[in-house]
């Protein structure tokens, strides 16, 4: 089982690498990489009051693969985004891979995504509530080596987290 002693930090190299697709073969792994990721994202919840969702990179786990959890929790493999609003939105954005630094960004309000579900089966899922498609924006960002410090509107928009 993976703890927070396991979450990559900024600065390792692993979390710039794109990830590789789950495959059927990988079927037998991903009960155990849900239970990671879920354990991991309840631990930073204790210690930092945040988190809404998590990439399997975070972890090390080079694949296609995040889990929210806002209502309930959700597996997503192989995403693909289809298609993105034009309306975008500002916001203070974080992550678990450097919890007390936030990064203003600019997010598409709107989007839907295709991917498998846990027993992976194809879904559609268009996301029309900006909160849920800036979360889906950031996980996926991860999945192709990109970091929220990345997407920066500038080089002012940093800070720290208040206490």
């Amino acid at each position: 089982m993976k703890h927070l002693k396991d979450l990559l930090l900024l600065g390792d190299p692993r979390l710039y690498e794109v990830c590789e697709p789950v495959t059927e073969r990988d079927s037998h792994l991903l009960d155990e990489w849900v239970r990671d990721l879920h354990n991991v994202m309840e631990e930073i919840r204790e210690k930092y009051n945040f988190g809404r969702g998590i990439a399997a990179p975070q972890l090390g786990i080079m694949k296609r693969l995040f889990y929210l959890n806002v209502d309930q929790p959700k597996v997503i493999i192989n995403p693909e985004i289809v298609w993105t609003s034009d309306e975008q939105f500002t916001l203070w954005d974080d992550c678990m891979s450097f919890p007390n630094l936030l990064v203003q960004v600019n997010r598409h309000k709107y989007l839907k995504i295709k991917h498998l579900n846990d027993m992976f089966q194809p879904q559609e899922w268009l996301i029309e509530e900006p909160k849920m498609a800036e979360l889906v924006q950031h996980e996926y960002d991860h999945l192709d080596g990109i970091l929220c410090t990345m997407r920066a509107i500038d080089e002012k928009s940093f800070r720290w987290r208040p206490h």
